[in-house]
């Protein structure tokens, strides 16, 4: 099970967290965790591209964890297309869930973002 936590502060997303398998196939036919994968990293590398923001990412070396933070010190417009595109990733991410809810759930944390793990 792929468990997706979304962290949120003054009802704006601080970060997310991934973690887990989605064991919906074979490996390397697991059409849930590369849909996951597509959509979370998808969306990382646009902020970075579109925004210059440095998120702080922590990923587990065997796959399987992905934890990022919005860093505290970026301006008001970064932070609005922050929000844009990690609100349209966690719109993706709830589509998958609606297909393949027995492989993927979303939770949310209002308490803000967990510490940074690396």
């Amino acid at each position: 099970m792929i468990n997706v936590t979304v962290f949120r502060k003054n009802n704006q997303i601080s970060g997310f967290e991934l973690s887990g398998h989605a064991d919906s196939g074979p490996y390397g036919y697991d059409l849930v965790c590369a849909g996951v994968s597509a959509v979370s990293f998808g969306a990382v590398n646009a902020v970075m591209e579109m925004t210059g923001v440095e998120l702080v990412i922590d990923q587990g070396a065997e796959g399987g964890y992905l934890q990022v933070i919005i860093p505290a010190t970026i301006t008001t417009e970064q932070m609005g297309t922050v929000q844009l595109l990690f609100e349209g990733m966690i719109i993706s991410l709830e589509a998958i869930v609606r297909e393949y809810h027995q492989f993927i759930e979303i939770h949310n944390n209002e308490g803000g973002t967990p510490n940074a793990t690396s």
